[in-house]
Order: C-alpha cells, then sequence, then structure tokens
C-alpha cells in the first residue's frame, strides 16, 4: 500500500516496519503537556483546492454576497414567486446543475472507479526502506514539509517528536491557499515554533509546487504532504507517508536524541505488517473512501468494512495495550492519526455516523493513551484540523460552516485518565524523556 502524502486525499503504505517498544521507567506526568489549540480569525484563513494530492483541497470559495447582491436577489425572488418556496423547474435545475458540478469537482478531488468507489492515487517518490534514503546523515539534510490538518503528514510529525530529531530533520508547515495548493506565508505576528504555519525554511518558495518543480527534471504531478526533501541534491527524497516514518524510526538514529527509541523492533516486523494490511484499507483510507464516495454502492461497502474493522480493533484492544502487546509500534501511530480526527471530522463530515469513537470505550482510551504519550499531544492542532477539513473541503461542505468541538476533544479531556496501564504486563514505560 503506498500512503500518497496528504492532499485531499493522502494516503500511507502498508509497508511493514517494527514497533516501539516502552521503557520500564515510569512516564513523566504528562499533565504539562497540553495540546497546541491555534485560532485564527476565519478572515485570515485560505481556502484549499480540489487537488486531491495537495490535501482536503476544494476550489477557492469566493466572498460571501454583499448585503445589497443579497437584497436585490430577494426582491427578484418576492418578484417571481412571493413568500412561497422557489417553483419545482428552478430547483430541479438548480439541483441538476449542483449535481454536475459536485460530479466534476469530486472527479479531480477523490478519483473513483466506474462503481463510484473512491480510488487513491499512489505515491510517486518512494524509498526502499530505511537504507534507500539517499545523501550524507547530517543535520539538516533532509527537510520535513507538512500540513497540520493531514493525518498522513501527522504520522511524520509524531514519529520526529518521538526519536528527537526536531534539530535533525527541520520543518516547513504550509498552508491551503486560495489557488488550490499548499503555500507558505509569513506568520501574522511572531514566530510561533515549527510546528505553525509559515514560511517554507529551506526552499524560499511560496508554496509547495514550487518547491516540487525545483528537482531536477521538474514536476507536474499532485504535490502532496508528507514530503520529505533532500537539501543537497534539491529534489524530492520521498512522498509516501510510510516510507518516511520507516526512515524517521530506523533510518537517522545517528542524528536522534532518543536513538533507544524504536517503533518497528526486529521482532515484531511481520506483526506491525499484519496490522498495516487490517488498518489502512479498513481504517486509514476507509475513512476516505466513505467521504469520497461517489455512489450509495461505494459509500455502503466503505462504511461496512470501516465499522467491522473498529468493532474488531475495539475487541482486540480490550485485552492488548497496544496493537503488538506492550510496545508502541508504528502500527499504532498510524492509527492514532486517523483515530484522534474521528470524531471531530470523520463522523461528521465523512458521514461515517454508524458509531462515535467515545462510543467505543478501548479504542477512546487507547486513543488518549497514545495522546499522552509525552511530546505527541504537541504535534495535535485541532483547531487545523477542523479548518483544514470544514472550511476548505468545499465539496463535501459548501455551505463553509465549521461545527464545534465535540466535548470529549475540547479544552483536557484527552488528559482524562485512560487506566489502559493494567493491560501491560510490565510497568508503564517511557518513550522518551520528559
Amino acid at each position: 500500500m503506498s500512503s500518497s502524502a496528504c492532499s485531499a486525499c493522502c494516503r500511507p503504505s502498508s509497508s511493514s516496519s517494527p514497533a516501539i517498544s516502552a521503557s520500564t521507567t515510569p512516564f513523566p506526568s504528562t499533565s504539562k503537556f497540553k495540546p497546541v489549540l491555534r485560532t485564527k480569525p476565519h478572515a485570515t484563513i485560505p481556502k484549499m483546492s480540489l487537488d486531491p494530492r495537495d490535501f482536503h483541497s476544494p476550489a477557492p470559495q469566493p466572498p460571501p454576497p454583499s448585503s445589497s447582491s443579497s437584497s436585490l436577489l430577494a426582491a427578484v425572488a418576492a418578484l417571481l414567486w412571493g413568500p412561497s418556496l422557489p417553483p419545482g423547474l428552478l430547483v430541479s435545475s438548480v439541483r441538476s446543475a449542483w449535481t454536475a458540478a459536485w460530479r466534476l469537482m469530486m472527479s479531480q478531488l477523490a478519483p473513483s472507479d466506474p462503481s463510484g468507489r473512491y480510488a487513491r492515487p499512489a505515491s510517486r517518490f518512494r524509498l526502499a526502506g530505511p537504507s534507500g534514503l539517499p545523501g550524507p546523515r547530517r543535520p539538516g539534510a533532509l527537510h520535513l514539509y507538512v500540513g497540520l490538518p493531514c493525518p498522513w503528514a501527522h504520522r511524520a510529525l509524531v514519529v520526529r517528536a518521538l526519536k528527537g530529531l526536531e534539530d535533525a530533520v527541520p520543518v516547513s508547515v504550509a498552508s491551503p491557499g486560495v489557488d488550490g495548493s499548499w503555500e507558505f506565508r509569513d506568520p501574522p505576528g511572531p514566530e510561533r515554533g515549527d510546528l505553525a504555519p509559515g514560511r517554507d525554511r529551506v526552499n524560499g518558495c511560496r508554496n509547495l509546487r514550487e518547491v516540487y518543480r525545483r528537482r531536477r527534471g521538474g514536476y507536474s504531478g499532485r504535490c502532496t504532504v508528507p514530503m520529505l526533501w533532500d537539501v543537497d541534491r534539491s529534489d524530492v527524497a520521498c512522498n509516501e507517508s510510510y516510507d518516511i516514518i520507516r526512515v524517521l524510526n530506523s533510518g537517522l538514529n545517528g542524528l536522534a536524541r532518543h536513538p533507544e527509541v524504536d517503533l518497528a523492533p526486529p521482532e515484531l516486523e511481520a506483526e506491525i505488517e499484519e496490522w498495516n494490511r487490517v488498518i489502512y484499507p479498513g481504517v486509514n483510507n476507509g475513512v476516505y473512501r466513505c467521504g469520497f464516495a461517489q455512489s450509495q454502492e461505494g459509500y455502503d461497502a466503505a462504511v461496512t468494512e470501516l465499522f467491522r474493522t473498529l468493532d474488531m480493533l475495539d475487541d482486540h484492544l480490550s485485552r492488548s495495550r497496544y496493537l503488538c502487546g506492550d510496545k508502541l509500534t508504528l502500527a499504532d501511530v498510524c492509527l492514532f492519526t486517523t483515530l484522534v480526527r474521528f470524531d471531530p471530522v470523520y463522523n461528521v463530515l465523512f458521514k461515517c455516523t454508524k458509531k462515535k469513537l467515545v462510543e467505543y470505550p478501548s479504542l477512546h482510551g487507547y486513543m488518549r493513551d497514545i495522546y499522552q504519550v509525552p511530546k505527541v499531544a504537541a504535534t495535535c492542532d485541532f483547531d487545523a484540523i477542523m479548518d483544514g477539513y470544514y472550511r476548505f473541503l468545499f465539496p463535501l461542505n459548501p455551505g463553509n460552516i465549521k461545527p464545534i468541538m465535540p466535548s470529549a476533544f475540547a479544552g483536557d479531556a484527552l488528559f482524562e485518565p485512560h487506566g489502559r496501564e493494567r493491560l501491560s504486563s510490565q510497568s508503564r514505560g517511557t518513550l522518551v524523556s520528559s
């Protein structure tokens, strides 16, 4: 499985990868690890486009109609049909036009097969495992491009943080732009750290498409995140999320502050691969297959598989702290970045409505368990996540209205005790020092 980076549709590959085992020293208190909840004035929020691999990218949205134009439309409507509903012919004509436009936009946003089932495009730039990483292993030789709403980019940020690679692998955070591409812009105030949208810190480009085009031979395909850039060669090293997290986990230990952290130990490689074959189609890509389905048949098949998989995972996690026992692995990271978005986004916008994550006691506790691992919460920007889907994924939310955050995900709710230590055969270990 290839994990096309995040654009309206990024996807991870289900490559095998080994797991990280928790150490035996107690975790530090997580009370000081608070989520980063940034809020921007709505007027400054950019719009996304329809290129699936540029992330949830809807077409640029026009400004709201002025009061004068609204008054004119109201006057015309009153003249034509008074206080009654619009005539049936007008309703059917507008509906037909909107359906045709929606299908056109969805064909660009989310390619489908003839039955209307979402068919995710494959990643273009792959690595042959961690050993396939080009260039010298020196700090700053690789640069990571991400977008905060994207679950595929989020997994790279989590592994980067757990391994302590923040200095060795700098990051540039892109924002959705008015032309539909990921773009870089000066922050509207002082710098807020490396996990806030801002400038392109290595190439100085205006948008991600310009970065991709700098590679040797140029590039005209989908420009997705996450993307790992080879600074010395001025080329794209990789834009497949699973390849990237494998490299960050085991390919840069000489630069990592926590080389002892291994999210994919050799003895768990086969088990991690087996879980990836379940998680990727059923959950990671499964929520997108629900949200981007263009036929009832496609949606029904996707939603059935999604909740069958979630039921199975909840049952398994009622007996096991992590997917592979007591060790946190890359498979857990991949599942986490979808679960943390489930109730705020996928349950509502992607029609994954059969059950909420909070209705799965084991899955919800498991998600909170990982969220409370030191440094993980800091990679979760719920404001950016909500904006990235509801304000910019135009074909699925043309009204551009962002719902309120579910109470189970707001404030400090995710720091509530989860009680999953009882499932470990050893005392709760620490993955990274505080």
